[in-house]
């Protein structure tokens, strides 16, 4: 009798969270909460180091769509177009324009040598001795 009524029990639990949308999915009943409207972009362009690169990205809450590229150290400018959404994942085209160029002939590799921090290593400190007693207690 007492299994019944806790079979009972279990089913009738089991009934109410499901109907309250707690089916133990972890999601809580909810969905996915609406993506927010945004785009962005940047660039950096250094003739003098070699750099140049830069981001474009815009979403209207469901799809991300985007670029971007980068100087390649070969000479070729890398440039990647993406989108992205919940029912279809990432999906990116990769192209490259230019031809690659490599040197014939190659220098001496380049080296770095450490450089004095300016650290002084603290003197070590004797450990504690406790004062010597002369005499005794009188």
């Amino acid at each position: 009798m007492i299994a019944k009524v806790v079979c009972a029990a279990v089913l009738l639990v089991a009934c109410v969270a499901a109907q309250h949308g707690n089916g133990g999915g972890g999601g809580g009943g909810y969905g996915k909460p609406p993506g927010m409207p945004y785009d962005f972009g940047y660039g950096v362009k250094d003739e003098y180091r070699g750099v140049d690169f830069g981001q474009n990205e815009e979403s209207d809450g469901n799809v991300v769509r985007g670029s971007y590229t980068v100087q390649l150290p070969d000479g070729r400018t890398q440039i990647v177009t993406y989108e992205a959404d919940h029912d279809n994942g990432y999906r990116a085209n990769v192209e490259y324009v230019g031809e690659a160029q490599f040197p014939h002939e190659f220098g001496p590799p380049v080296t770095f040598k450490p450089q004095a921090s300016g650290y002084q290593k603290p003197q070590q400190q004797q450990s504690y001795q406790p004062p010597k007693q002369s005499g005794g207690y009188q």
